[in-house]
């Protein structure tokens, strides 16, 4: 394939069709954001009305990593169906996050809400994969970073703020907790219900149609639709899914490594933030994170998404944030007492690994590197890949950070996990090429041999 087969596409500007594009996969994200976060704010009230001083381990790490796993299997599941179709697919995600939503209201058990947080899982990593994979195929060249980092990146903090401000707004309504945490877990169905309809009337991407459905004619008029011009659009890629992949094996593996290690770094830094910081300032954990998302994480996304991500490019904002987040997490290591002694220093400096770490949660956290890096023959399939590496590197931190801690100290903690991302910066460097402003055919043709 050539540049200039999807040319009326990758060289339009970004108009209405984008921005409403990226608003109805990015609701998504929020979604997700928002179950995803929203049961650790209330797990005091669930264990509470279910009776439970705490819970046992077992349930304690199943309730964790129950949509962890689910989203695994719903990513390489969607990853593969969407093969036959993004649009096809596209609505089944946020159906099942409705459904599972507010079939937590009427859990009777832990063990009945683990269950259904497993098959909302499900529909997280679908999501995670038919979203990205449509609004980049959808996406002009020069913004494609801009429409993943807002509509991907930026949306799912929207969505865990948006769970903390209505526990915190129930809470002061004085609600019977056992109520409050079922309306919280409930009201995740608001936003995936309501966008349902606008994500059926997509249109399919003209990429999915010539690459894989072979329907030239009905590709052409989707580009015609969206950009206002007229072209031919390419043949089907008829390739042998085992010569892509053999072809592309080296980048589809870096993108579900890099993915993980920012899954690792993130979630293992979640253990020492709102507990050890949050204490010592005299804040509760949800208000803590409040402040730390509206301070620094959300302005930084929003910042970096619009100007940053297409302008500098993917590499260096990772690089750089990989390095930056572990300098700080060294300062963490060995300044652990003055620190806590210091509260506000704490929490700036704290805020300041957050911003770093906002630039791999815009690439590789956002599914940037596996929708770029892949051709369309294969694209929603690695990008299933990708998500599960990122969501097996969320399990393991869940599970074996704690001991972590435990085992050797907070500040070996901090120092791992600083290492992990130094590793993450120095594979991003050598593993990854530039893709910021390229088209997706220009980045994948160089290892592809396409009829």
């Amino acid at each position: 394939m050539r540049e200039g087969d999807f040319a009326a596409l990758d060289e339009q500007r970004f108009a209405a069709f984008h921005w409403r594009t990226t608003l109805v996969t990015g609701l998504g994200v929020f979604c997700d954001g928002y179950d995803l976060s929203s049961v650790g704010i209330v797990l005091p009230l669930i264990l509470k009305s279910f009776g439970d001083a705490r819970l046992s381990s077992i349930e304690s790490a199943s309730l964790a990593a129950s949509a962890l796993v689910g989203s695994v299997i719903g990513a390489l599941a969607f990853g593969a169906l969407a093969q036959g179709g993004r649009k096809r697919f596209y609505g089944l995600d946020v159906l099942i996050l409705g459904i599972t939503a507010i079939a937590q209201a009427f859990a009777p058990s832990v063990a009945w809400l683990i269950a259904i947080r497993f098959l909302l899982g499900i529909g997280v990593g679908a999501d995670y994969v038919l979203s990205p994979t449509i609004m980049a195929e959808h996406a002009n060249r020069a913004d494609r970073g801009r429409a993943l980092g807002l509509g991907f990146g930026t949306m799912w903090p929207v969505g865990a703020l948006a769970a903390a401000l209505l526990t915190l707004a129930l809470d002061g309504l004085n609600i019977d907790g056992d109520l409050e945490w079922r309306l919280v877990l409930a009201a995740g169905a608001i936003p995936a219900l309501a966008v349902l309809y606008f994500r059926r009337r997509m249109p399919e991407t003209a990429r999915y149609l010539a690459r894989l459905a072979g329907d030239g004619a009905a590709a052409s008029r989707v580009i015609e639709d969206i950009s206002g011009r007229t072209g031919i659009a390419p043949a089907a890629d008829q390739r042998r899914l085992s010569d892509v992949f053999a072809a592309h094996g080296h980048a589809i593996f870096s993108a579900a490594l890099l993915w993980m290690i920012y899954d690792l770094v993130v979630y293992a830094s979640i253990l020492f933030g709102p507990s050890l910081i949050a204490s010592s300032m005299g804040l509760g954990p949800v208000s803590f994170s409040l402040l730390i998302q509206i301070v620094f994480v959300l302005p930084a996304s929003v910042l970096m998404s619009v100007f940053l991500l297409d302008r500098i490019g993917r590499k260096p904002l990772q690089v750089w944030g990989f390095f930056i987040g572990s300098v700080l997490l060294g300062i963490f290591a060995v300044m652990q007492g003055s620190l806590m002694a210091m509260p506000t220093i704490a929490f700036i400096v704290y805020g300041l690994f957050n911003v770093a770490e906002t630039g791999p949660g815009l690439v590789s956290g956002a599914g940037v590197l596996g929708v770029e890096l892949a051709p369309t023959r294969i694209r929603s399939l690695v990008q299933g890949i990708t998500v599960a590496g990122g969501r097996i590197g969320a399990a393991i931190s869940a599970f074996f950070f704690p001991l972590l801690f435990v085992g050797i100290g907070q500040a070996g903690a901090y120092w791992v996990i600083a290492a992990l991302g130094l590793a993450g910066a120095v594979l991003t460097h050598y593993l990854v090429p530039e893709t910021g402003r390229l088209s997706l055919e220009t980045i994948t043709e160089a290892r592809s041999t396409v009829p």
